[in-house]
């Protein structure tokens, strides 16, 4: 048997040959591992668990099916979806978990986290973030009006990309001390995370000791997935 681990799906409805390949891994390939975990970035962008989407009940439901056959499904907040609440998540039938969560997956301690946090050269990005997710403007956000919400995520997020064209890829990637002080803060030798969409595996030194950073790709031209089993810790890729 095996743990399983995807990120950077960004699910839309203008995106259906995404959505088709993410049912197909549910039902050819979940279904038959001990559980899935879903690091964040399922959806292209989230306003709040009252958006009525189509899409989005669609995938409640298959996920909930996922979770009826005997699989759980566990869910970190990316940057897109980080406002998902407790409403889908038991609509979906997931379990929501802190934004760095330590698992025991046969015998091994990895921490999982969508990686944002560790993109700390971002400064722009990491400013934006602490405001964005500060319980208060929450609070003050969710309860607009569906449509305001709608076009103020839509604005943020053309902003987002305009921004990012101006920044070096250096910038947009880990950083490396981040990455140390959170495998030593939280006591493990292995990461798995995604956001970058640099899907690898890279081998570092801690405390005299190897340790592995491993990275989940988006969902555009092939689907990514993370195999974790007794025997070993897989990247793998396919066509979606």
């Amino acid at each position: 048997m095996s743990t399983m681990f995807i990120a950077d799906l960004h699910l839309c409805q203008h995106e259906p040959a995404i959505t088709a390949g993410f049912l197909c891994f549910l039902q050819r390939d979940a279904i038959h591992a001990d559980a899935l975990y879903i690091l964040g970035d399922l959806f292209e962008v989230w306003i709040g668990d009252d958006d009525a989407e189509p899409l989005h009940g669609y995938i409640a439901a298959e996920l909930k099916a996922l979770k009826k056959a005997g699989v759980p499904c566990y869910f970190i907040h990316g940057n897109r979806d980080f406002l998902l609440g407790e409403r889908f998540a038991r609509a979906s039938g997931m379990q929501l978990l802190p934004q760095e969560t330590v698992l025991d997956v046969y015998g091994l301690h990895i921490l999982i986290l969508h990686g944002d946090t560790l993109c700390t050269d971002d400064r722009t990005y990491q400013q934006f973030r602490r405001v964005a997710r500060h319980p208060i403007i929450k609070k003050m956000f969710l309860p607009l009006p569906l449509r305001w919400r709608i076009n103020i995520g839509t604005k943020m997020r053309a902003r987002s990309q305009q921004d990012n064209q101006c920044k070096t890829a250096a910038i947009m990637d880990v950083n490396p001390k981040a990455v140390k002080e959170a495998m030593l803060h939280n006591g493990v030798y292995w990461m798995i995370h995604g956001h970058t969409h640099r899907p690898a595996i890279h081998k570092l030194e801690l405390n005299n000791r190897p340790a592995y950073r491993v990275v989940l790709g988006a969902w555009d031209r092939e689907g990514s997935i993370i195999k974790v089993s007794a025997e070993a810790v897989e990247l793998l890729r396919f066509s979606v």
